[in-house]
């Protein structure tokens, strides 16, 4: 039986005794890092406070909610506003001609039934200063902040679309311009 000798264990040792510092040395550097979240960083701004949904390759609804109820809650019957963006980079204009969920009616700012053109390769902000608004009339449920109802967009080339319209969190202004830029500021042509 053959013998084994120190010399066939060293290899094994002396990389146990080299593993344990470089270990060390590599923990060091994390542990005194301070916590990522305590380290206050600026503030990122921008992202959609809505969701947004596709309609087609070209035309999409942007950031729809429902404003804030200013006493906390929409009561089932009462009326709230609705925000979007409707945006169209496609090369022909379309027209939002109707809009249907647990509501009554969807009405313009005159209280008549509406149709919003959308240019080719332009967006249109409902609810923005100076621009085509959109109000649910009789709600059929209560809606607290952060609740979402079902809204469905029809456009008379593109066709339809249901998203889940979020009410807005509180403090944000509930009056226009809400969270779309001024239209006199958008840069598409």
């Amino acid at each position: 039986m053959p013998r084994r000798t120190s010399t066939s264990r060293t290899p094994h040792r002396r990389r146990a005794r080299l593993a344990a510092p470089a270990a060390l040395a590599l923990a060091l550097p994390v542990c005194a890092a301070e916590e990522p979240l305590s380290v206050p960083g600026p503030e990122v701004r921008g992202g959609a406070v809505g969701p947004d949904e596709a309609v087609t390759g070209d035309l999409s609804v942007l950031q729809v909610q429902v404003e804030y109820p200013l006493d906390g809650v929409h009561e089932e019957s009462e009326d709230a506003r609705l925000f979007l963006g409707i945006a169209n980079s496609g090369p022909t204009e379309d027209v939002l001609v109707d809009v249907t969920g647990p509501f009554a009616e969807a009405v313009d700012g005159d209280g008549g039934d509406f149709a919003i053109p959308v240019a080719a390769d332009d967006n249109v902000y409902v609810g923005a200063e100076g621009a085509p608004t959109i109000t649910l009339t009789g709600l059929e449920r209560s809606l607290r902040s952060s609740q979402s109802i079902p809204v469905t967009f029809t456009f008379e080339q593109a066709g339809e679309v249901t998203i889940d319209a979020v009410v807005a969190a509180e403090g944000q202004d509930p009056t226009p311009p809400f969270d779309s830029p001024d239209p006199a500021e958008d840069p598409t042509p």
